[in-house]
C-alpha cells in the first residue's frame, strides 16, 4: 500500500525577522469537518492498518492479556460521608462503573441505592467520561459533570435522589469543577471559553432554573490563569483557586450565604504559589513564600503577616500535600525523588513516618472526607506492587490493607525494580526507575523501553502498570527517566527544565539512555522510547538531536509544533503555557523554542521507526500538530523506517473511554514495539 501523500500549500509565518514556510498549515481545521483533512487522516489510518496487519493477532493477544488482568467484577472500598457510605462497582463485562450509596445506619439487608449507571449514560456515545459526581449537603440532589465528546467540555446535570427524576436544566461549556453551597440549592461551577477552552469564569446556579438565569460570580481577565472551585474541609468556604504556571491566588466564598461575594485570601504576586484549607476555625496554607519547596502555615486571619509557621521550607524536602484531622496533621512530602507520608500529633508535636520497602515507589493521601476520624487512608504502589489502599489508625499505629488491586496471574517475586542515579553531561544526577522480569533479564541483551515526560513540574512516579506486564513478559526492560522539568526533586528541578532551560529535559533523556546501555540494561540496537503530550515533545526533540539512538519511538498525542502554537492565543491552553515554554512574541523565547521545536527542526536524517498517535477531538494538543509533523517527516527522512500516524476519530487527549476499550491504543503501541523487537516489523519498503 502506498504511503499517504499530502498536498503542499505554502503558508508564510513571519516573526522576529525570520519567515518560516509551513507547507502543511492547511491541515488545521478548527471545525474538524474539512473533507480534505479528514480524507488525509483516514488515508493515514488505512495505511497504518495495512502496515500493522501482519501483527493483528499479536495486537489481539496483547489486548486479551491486558483484559485478562482486569477483574471482571470489581468494587471500590466504600467511604463514609455525611451519613452515607459511597461505592463504585464494575460488573461483568461492563466498561463503566455504577455508583451506589447506603445510609450508614441502614439495616444490614437494605439494598444500596443506585445513583448512576455509567454504562447507561455512555450507551449512545462513542466516548464518555464523568468528570464529577457530587451530592448536595442535604443528601437530596446529585450534580453530575459529563463529557460525551472528549474535548473536556462538560455538561452539568442534576438528579433528585428521592424521586430519581432529572431536573430540566443542563449547564453547558463547563469544566468538571463544581461545589455546592450549604443551602443545597446553589451550585458554583466553572465555565470554559468556547474557543480557547480556558476555564475563566465562576457562575452561581440555582437548582431548577435555566442556565440563562445564572449569575456570574467571578471572571479572570488574565489569560495565563486557569481556575477551579472546591470546598474546604470545614465546609464553611467555597474556594475559587486561580493558578498559572508559577503564581496562584485564592478567593473565599462563604458557603452559608447563597449570595456571598468572593473575597481574596492572599493577593497574587508573581512566583508566589499557595493553596489553603480551613478546619476548626483556622486556615492552613501551603506556600512557597519562604522557600521553593513550600512550607506549611496556619492563621485565623487573612493577613499574610499573621501566618504562623508550622513546617518551614527545607532545601531537600518538598512539601507536596497535607490533610487535616481533629488530632492529627498528615503531610505528603518528597525527598530524593521519593514520596513519603508523615503524621504529626497536634497536641504533642510528635511526628511519625510511615515506612515502605520498595526501592522505587509512590505513596499518596487518599480521600479522607471525615476529619473527626483517627484513621487515615493512603495509597501505595511500586513497579512490582499493584495499587494498594491502606488504612492506618494514627492513635494505635495499627495498619491494615483495605484493598490491593487484584491482577490475575501476577507474581510480584518474579519481577525486580531498581532505582538508579545517572550523572549527565553537566554533572547533574538524574534519577531512573526501572523494572524487568527476573527470568528474562540478560545483561546487555534485552530490548529497553525508556519512558519520559518532564514538564509542568509533574512527577512521573514509579507506580505499577498492569498493561506493562505484556512487555516485561517478552523480555523488555522498562525504565522511567525522571528528567528535569518534572517535579520529582522539587521546584528547582522543575525550573531547570523549563523556559530557557528546556533543553536539559532532552539531553537528560539521551544521556540516561546511553548510560543504561553502558550498564547493560538494554541492547544498543534494541532501544525504544515513549512519551505522551509534553512527553511527545520530548520524543520529537530527542529524535532530532539523536536520530540513531533508538530503533523505534512511540509519540502519543505529541506537542510538536511549539513555535506556531505558542504564537496563537486562540488555540486552547496557549496563554496558560507562557510560563512553561516562554512567549515567542519575545525574541529571546522565540529563538530558544525555535531550536528545539520538533516540527521546525525536522531535517534530512535517518529517523527511527515511529508510531504517532492523536485524537481528532484532542483539546490539549490539537490533532494537526502530529499530523503536520508526520507529513514533514515523511517528506524529509532519508531512510525507509516505518512512519505511522494513527488518529482516533472519536476521542481526544486521553484516548478511548471505558476500562477495557481504553487499552486498545496501548495494545497497538505494544504490538508495534514487540514487532520491531522481534523483527516482525521492518521497513516501509516491505509494505
Amino acid at each position: 500500500m502506498k504511503q499517504p501523500q499530502a498536498k503542499k500549500i505554502p503558508h508564510a509565518l513571519t516573526r522576529h525577522g525570520e519567515t518560516r514556510i509551513d507547507n502543511y498549515y492547511w491541515l488545521r481545521d478548527d471545525d474538524r469537518q474539512n473533507p480534505d483533512v479528514l480524507a488525509y487522516l483516514n488515508a493515514e489510518n488505512d495505511y497504518g492498518k495495512a502496515v500493522m496487519a501482519p501483527l493483528e493477532h499479536l495486537q489481539e493477544r496483547v489486548m486479551q492479556e491486558i483484559v485478562d488482568r482486569i477483574p471482571q467484577q470489581d468494587h471500590s472500598v466504600p467511604y463514609a460521608k455525611n451519613g452515607y457510605w459511597y461505592q463504585s462497582r464494575y460488573e461483568q463485562g461492563n466498561e463503566y462503573p455504577g455508583y451506589f450509596r447506603q445510609r450508614i445506619d441502614a439495616p444490614e439487608n437494605e439494598p444500596w441505592q443506585l445513583l448512576l449507571d455509567g454504562n447507561q449514560r455512555a450507551a449512545h456515545s462513542d466516548f464518555y467520561t464523568m468528570g464529577a459526581l457530587t451530592v448536595s449537603p442535604d443528601n437530596q440532589v446529585m450534580a453530575l459533570a459529563e463529557d460525551f465528546l472528549s474535548r473536556r467540555q462538560y455538561g452539568i446535570r442534576f438528579r433528585n435522589l428521592s424521586s430519581g427524576s432529572w431536573y430540566p436544566e443542563v449547564l453547558i461549556d463547563a469544566s468538571s469543577s463544581v461545589a455546592w453551597a450549604n443551602d443545597s440549592r446553589t451550585l458554583y461551577y466553572v465555565r470554559k471559553h468556547p474557543k480557547t477552552l480556558l476555564a475563566y469564569q465562576v457562575w452561581r446556579h440555582e437548582l431548577g432554573h435555566p442556565q440563562s438565569d445564572d449569575q456570574l460570580v467571578y471572571e479572570e481577565k488574565d489569560e495565563s490563569f486557569h481556575l477551579s472551585v472546591h470546598k474546604t474541609t470545614s465546609e464553611h468556604f467555597i474556594l475559587i483557586a486561580l493558578y498559572s504556571t508559577t503564581t496562584s491566588e485564592i478567593m473565599l466564598i462563604d458557603a452559608a450565604y447563597p449570595d456571598a461575594q468572593p473575597q481574596v485570601f492572599c493577593p497574587r504576586r508573581r512566583d508566589h504559589e499557595y493553596s489553603i484549607d480551613h478546619y476548626d476555625h483556622q486556615f492552613y496554607i501551603r506556600s512557597n513564600r519562604d522557600g521553593k519547596n513550600f512550607g506549611l502555615y496556619r492563621s485565623q486571619w487573612l493577613a499574610e503577616a499573621r501566618w504562623e509557621t508550622l513546617i518551614a521550607p527545607r532545601d531537600h524536602v518538598v512539601m507536596e500535600d497535607f490533610q487535616l484531622f481533629r488530632h492529627w496533621l498528615v503531610v505528603e512530602e518528597r525527598q530524593r525523588g521519593v514520596s513519603t507520608l508523615r503524621q504529626i500529633n497536634w497536641q504533642t508535636g510528635e511526628s511519625f513516618g510511615i515506612a515502605f520497602d520498595d526501592p522505587a515507589y509512590v505513596t499518596w493521601l487518599a480521600y479522607n472526607p471525615t476529619p473527626e476520624s483517627d484513621t487515615v487512608r493512603y495509597g501505595y504502589s511500586s513497579m512490582t506492587t499493584p495499587t494498594t489502599l491502606f488504612e492506618l489508625n494514627m492513635e494505635t499505629g495499627e495498619r491494615r490493607v483495605l484493598k490491593q488491586t487484584p491482577v490475575p496471574g501476577f507474581a510480584s517475586e518474579e519481577y525486580k525494580s531498581e532505582h538508579l542515579w545517572i550523572t549527565v553531561r553537566d554533572g547533574t544526577e538524574v534519577p531512573v526507575s526501572l523494572v524487568y522480569h527476573r527470568k528474562h533479564f540478560q545483561r546487555g541483551k534485552n530490548p529497553l523501553l525508556v519512558y519520559g515526560y518532564g514538564a509542568y513540574g509533574s512527577s512521573l512516579d514509579a507506580s505499577f502498570g498492569t498493561s506493562r506486564l505484556s512487555l516485561l513478559e517478552r523480555g523488555f526492560v522498562y525504565a522511567i527517566v525522571h528528567v528535569r522539568g518534572g517535579g520529582e526533586l522539587g521546584q528547582q528541578w522543575y525550573d531547570d527544565g523549563r523556559l530557557l532551560a528546556k533543553m536539559n529535559s532532552f539531553t537528560d533523556f539521551i544521556d540516561v539512555t546511553e548510560a543504561l546501555v553502558a550498564k547493560g540494561y538494554g541492547h544498543p540496537q534494541q532501544l525504544y522510547a515513549m512519551g505522551g503530550s509534553a512527553g511527545g515533545l520530548l520524543m520529537g526533540s530527542v529524535i532530532n538531536l539523536a536520530p540513531s539512538l533508538f530503533n523505534g519511538v512511540v509519540a502519543q498525542v505529541p506537542f510538536v509544533d511549539v513555535v506556531t502554537t505558542m504564537l496563537d492565543p486562540s488555540i486552547p491552553l496557549t496563554t496558560g503555557e507562557y510560563d512553561e515554554w516562554g512567549n515567542p512574541e519575545e525574541a529571546e523565547f522565540y529563538h530558544y523554542i525555535r531550536q528545539y521545536s520538533p516540527y521546525d527542526n525536522v531535517a534530512a536524517k535517518a529517523y527511527p521507526h515511529l508510531l504517532v498517535t492523536t485524537g481528532l477531538h484532542d483539546s490539549q494538543v490539537q490533532y494537526w500538530e502530529p499530523a503536520k509533523w508526520v507529513v514533514k517527516l515523511r517528506e524529509q527522512k532519508t531512510n525507509d523506517a516505518l512512519l505511522l500516524l494513527c488518529t482516533d476519530m472519536d476521542s481526544g487527549h486521553g484516548g478511548k473511554s471505558g476500562r477495557f476499550k481504553s487499552y486498545e491504543g496501548v495494545a497497538l503501541e505494544f504490538a508495534f514495539l514487540i514487532g520491531l523487537a522481534q523483527g516482525s516489523l521492518t521497513s516501509e519498503s516491505d509494505h
